[in-house]
C-alpha cells in the first residue's frame, strides 16, 4: 500500500495510511477516522491489517454507506477473516487475493531475470521451444530445487537459512490464533487440525480416509470435513475433486495437497519428492486462473488436458492412448514429444 501511494499516486495530500492495529483504535473508530479525514478534504483511505480491528465489516459497510465518495482499500493477512467479513460487504467490495510467487517470479525476484509469462496451451503445443529460450542463458534446475523448498513467499527476501523457521510461524499464526478467532478452535482442536497437516504432508499425494481420519484424530467425520475446507479457505490445503462433481464441506474431495511446495519442507523434514511435485503443479495451475480437476486416468485434467506428473523416467504408458495429454517430467531443461520440463508450469502466471 505504502509502495502504491509513493510510487503510483505520487502520495497524494488526500490520501491517508493507517494500520488498525495500532493502539490510536483503542478508544476511536475507523469510521471517527474516516468521517474526520473526510472533512478535511480527504478522498482516499487506506487500511492495513483490518482484520486485527473489531468489526471491522460493519464499520466499513458505514463508511460507505456514509461517505460514499470516500475510495477505501483494505488488507488484511487472514483470508479467513476477510472471507466472513465479505457477507457484511456483499456488492460493495471486490476482492483480489494475492498468490505466492510463481517460480517464474521467483527467478524475476531472486536474480533480477525477466521471462514472459505463457499460458497452458503454450506448454501443450511449444514446450521445447519455449524450455530452450529460457536454457540459453540460465541453468533452471537449480533454482527450480530452491523454489520448491524456500521460494513460495516474498520473504525469501529476508534470508534463506530463517524461511522455513518463519513460514511454521505462520502455519501456527493461521491454525492457533487465525481459525481459533474466526471458527472458535480451542488448543485441543489446533493441535489436531495441526496433525491433519502432518497426515497430508506425508502422503504421496493424500487420497482421504475420512472415517480412518475421524478416529486417528479423535473428531467426528463432519468435523474432518469442515476443517479441511476451512484449511482450505486459509491457504494452507488445496483439494481436487472429479470433473463435473459439485464441492461441499460435506463432500469428500478426492485428493487434498497442501497449498504449496514450502509447506511440505516446514512440516516434514524430507517430504516425498512425488507429493512435492504434483503440489507444485496443482499450486500454479490453481494460481493461473485454471480449472482443475481429478481425471480417471494420470493427475490432472484442465481444459480438456491431461497431465502426468513424475521423475525424468516417467513414461506415458497411463496417458498414451489419450488424444490430449503431456508429461510433467522433473530433472529436465528440455522436454520432447508430449514431456514436458515440470518447471515450466512455473510460468503460468
Amino acid at each position: 500500500m505504502l509502495q502504491h501511494l509513493k510510487f503510483d499516486l505520487g502520495v497524494p495530500p488526500e490520501a491517508l495510511y493507517i494500520t488498525a492495529d495500532h493502539n490510536w483504535f483503542y478508544n476511536h473508530s475507523l469510521f471517527d477516522v474516516a468521517n474526520d479525514w473526510h472533512k478535511q478534504g480527504g478522498k482516499i483511505f487506506f487500511i492495513d491489517e483490518v482484520h486485527k480491528y473489531p468489526n471491522w465489516s460493519a464499520e466499513l459497510k458505514n463508511i460507505y454507506d456514509g461517505l460514499p465518495e470516500m475510495q477505501v482499500v483494505f488488507s488484511a493477512s487472514s483470508a479467513l477473516d476477510i472471507y466472513r467479513g465479505e457477507a457484511d460487504l456483499s456488492r460493495r467490495v471486490i476482492t483480489y487475493l494475492l498468490a505466492g510467487l510463481s517460480f517464474r517470479e521467483f527467478i524475476l525476484f531472486t536474480r533480477g531475470i525477466k521471462f514472459e509469462a505463457i499460458n497452458i496451451d503454450d506448454i501443450r503445443k511449444n514446450h521445447q521451444s519455449l524450455s530452450r529460450m529460457v536454457t540459453e542463458d540460465f541453468r533452471p534446475l537449480p533454482a527450480f530445487r530452491k523454489y520448491l523448498e524456500v521460494g513460495y513467499l516474498p520473504i525469501i527476501a529476508e534470508g534463506e537459512d530463517t524461511y522455513l523457521l518463519k513460514l511454521k510461524q505462520v502455519i501456527n499464526t493461521i491454525v492457533d490464533i487465525d481459525l481459533a478467532y474466526i471458527s472458535s478452535y480451542n488448543s485441543g482442536t489446533a493441535v489436531k487440525v495441526k496433525k491433519l497437516l502432518g497426515v497430508i504432508a506425508e502422503s504421496v499425494p493424500f487420497k482421504p480416509n475420512i472415517a480412518a481420519l475421524a478416529r486417528k484424530l479423535d473428531l467426528s467425520r463432519d468435523s474432518v470435513y469442515q476443517y479441511i475446507y476451512q484449511l482450505k479457505d486459509a491457504r494452507l490445503l488445496n483439494t481436487l475433486s472429479f470433473e463435473g462433481k459439485g464441492v461441499s464441506t460435506l463432500q469428500k474431495p478426492e485428493k487434498i495437497f497442501l497449498e504449496n511446495s514450502n509447506l511440505a519442507f516446514a512440516l516434514k523434514e524430507k517430504p516425498d519428492i512425488g507429493n512435492i511435485r504434483e503440489t507444485f503443479v496443482l499450486n500454479q495451475l490453481l494460481n493461473a486462473g485454471l480449472k482443475v480437476s481429478s481425471p480417471v486416468e494420470g493427475d490432472f485434467i484442465t481444459d480438456g488436458l491431461t497431465i502426468e506428473v513424475g521423475g525424468k523416467g516417467k513414461n506415458s504408458e497411463q496417458v498414451k492412448h489419450m488424444d490430449n495429454y503431456i508429461i510433467a517430467s522433473d530433472n529436465l531443461e528440455t522436454g520432447a514429444g508430449n514431456k514436458a520440463p515440470v518447471w515450466l508450469f512455473g510460468f503460468l502466471y
